[in-house]
């Protein structure tokens, strides 16, 4: 597409003000390019689409909120997570390291909690994670494009390119990434025997977040987190392809009213909340 000279300068006023290149800066200008960037940068830094991903796939996740915070308790897809991802306890909430987590309705929900809202609902926790938007402001401010977004929707994190700028934090509206401000690795010092070998451990200075599990899903499973919940009969979260009209999780929107953070913002998210 040919840009005109002011366009051009817009171009590089977006790019001075952020300190991104022109590319990055078109993206913000331009949503509608994110896909094909993601795309782009998928296969710079690491090849050809990984086997298995097919852009007629769109992965998502469905929460059942009420069967969820009936089990008031339970961390058991927290543990899984952090169990398969090597995701170490750091015990400063300043500095944790989270992938999912539990929070309240209300404070995930600012927008739709009021006064009416089903009292069964107040004060009760249940899991958040990356929303693997279908346009995410995280990818479109990364400078080395260390985050992107693959044809299946799953938004990765590739460690080795990030270098800690944080931009990909301050673009997520909805708090799903962590930083590591400490070396991750220091606090499984003689407990060695409790790492995933399968998973990288991370380093000192990088991004991190939730990835729907990729490398099970290649082999045919579920994320980890869902498989916790299955063990435990809780089905409180379902996982699936959004653009099989056949999918579980497709059927369960068909019946169910469903709600999602911050739908006003259009990053179209693929973590959906049954209320």
């Amino acid at each position: 597409m040919k840009a005109s000279r002011r366009e051009f300068l817009k171009l590089a006023g977006v790019s001075a003000l952020f300190g991104l290149g022109a590319n990055a800066a078109f993206e913000l200008l331009t949503p509608g390019a994110l896909e094909a960037s993601s795309e782009v940068a998928h296969g710079a830094a690491h090849g050809e689409a990984a086997e298995g991903v097919q852009a007629a796939t769109r992965w998502a996740m469905v929460i059942d909120v009420r069967k969820c915070i009936l089990q008031e308790d339970c961390q058991d897809c927290v543990l899984a997570c952090n169990s398969t991802h090597n995701i170490p306890t750091v015990g400063n909430p300043k500095e944790e390291i989270k992938w999912i987590w539990k929070d309240t309705f209300e404070h995930l929900f600012p927008d739709q909690h009021s006064q009416y809202v089903d009292e069964g609902l107040e004060g009760k926790a249940f899991p958040v994670m990356c929303n693997h938007c279908q346009y995410p402001p995280c990818v479109r401010v990364c400078p080395t494009k260390a985050t992107f977004k693959r044809p299946d929707g799953i938004v990765m994190m590739d460690m080795h390119r990030c270098i800690g700028c944080r931009f990909c934090m301050a673009a997520c509206p909805y708090g799903a990434r962590s930083f590591n401000w400490r070396d991750p690795r220091k606090y499984f010092e003689g407990k060695e025997a409790m790492l995933n070998p399968e998973q990288p451990t991370r380093t000192k200075g990088v991004v991190e977040k939730c990835t729907f599990c990729p490398e099970r899903l290649a082999k045919g499973l579920e994320p980890a987190c869902v498989e916790a919940c299955k063990k435990r009969k809780s089905d409180c979260l379902i996982f699936g392809n959004l653009n099989d009209p056949e999918s579980e999780v497709r059927k369960i929107l068909r019946k169910r009213t469903s709600i999602r953070r911050k739908p006003e913002l259009g990053t179209q998210p693929s973590v959906f909340f049954l209320v």
